[in-house]
């Protein structure tokens, strides 16, 4: 139990000190060590934490910390009790370096923020950034969230429908994500998705 526990704090720690580019970002790196190295969770089980984990008001990368957390100590065989210790583990252990970090950061950002080095920084960031969020939207892209054409092909249009209807809601129409949200729900429950 305590090997896991030190597991979940190495694991979080290192995504949220290299989780540059936020919540969404971080999705990928959490996916490869929860579900690909440590095999905690199975990607249909992984899949459900990230729809929780963005119904659920907060920050995406926090939420899927402590879900993650709390199910890896269920799914090793422990009580829902030490579940939640694993899930304030988590959560304790990918927020601490962002806080830690901003701390020391803040103090100087504002003094060398248009320093060369600094700005030339932030420009190399900004394309790792933009591939962390691709890399989650392809992630999030497979049969568990579409289904298959050839299993299920009712359910694999709709899906392919709501995706692209979210799409250009929010893009073209401006709907707030809100809404389109309380839609897609509504229609998942009355087409029985």
């Amino acid at each position: 139990m305590i090997t896991l526990l030190l597991q979940l704090f190495w694991t979080f720690f290192l995504i949220g000190l290299f989780g540059f580019g936020g919540g969404y970002a971080m999705i990928s790196m959490i996916q490869g060590e929860v579900v690909g190295h440590y095999h905690w969770m199975t990607m249909g089980q992984f899949t459900d934490i990230v729809a929780v984990s963005q119904s659920t008001p907060g920050p995406i990368g926090i939420n899927s910390a402590t879900y993650v957390g709390y199910t890896s100590m269920v799914n090793a065989g422990y009580s829902p009790a030490w579940g939640v210790l694993g899930s304030f583990v988590a959560t304790f252990a990918v927020v601490l370096p962002s806080f830690v970090l901003m701390l020391l950061v803040s103090k100087f950002l504002m003094k060398y923020r248009h320093h060369p080095s600094v700005e030339h920084v932030f420009a190399g960031l900004r394309p790792a950034v933009i591939g962390l969020l691709l890399a989650a939207a392809l992630l999030l892209m497979n049969g568990e969230n579409f289904g298959s054409a050839g299993e299920n092909p009712w359910r694999f249009w709709l899906s392919l429908f709501l995706f692209c209807f979210a799409f250009i809601g929010q893009k073209v129409y401006r709907l707030g994500p809100i809404l389109i949200i309380l839609l897609c729900g509504l229609a998942g429950i009355v087409l029985g998705l």
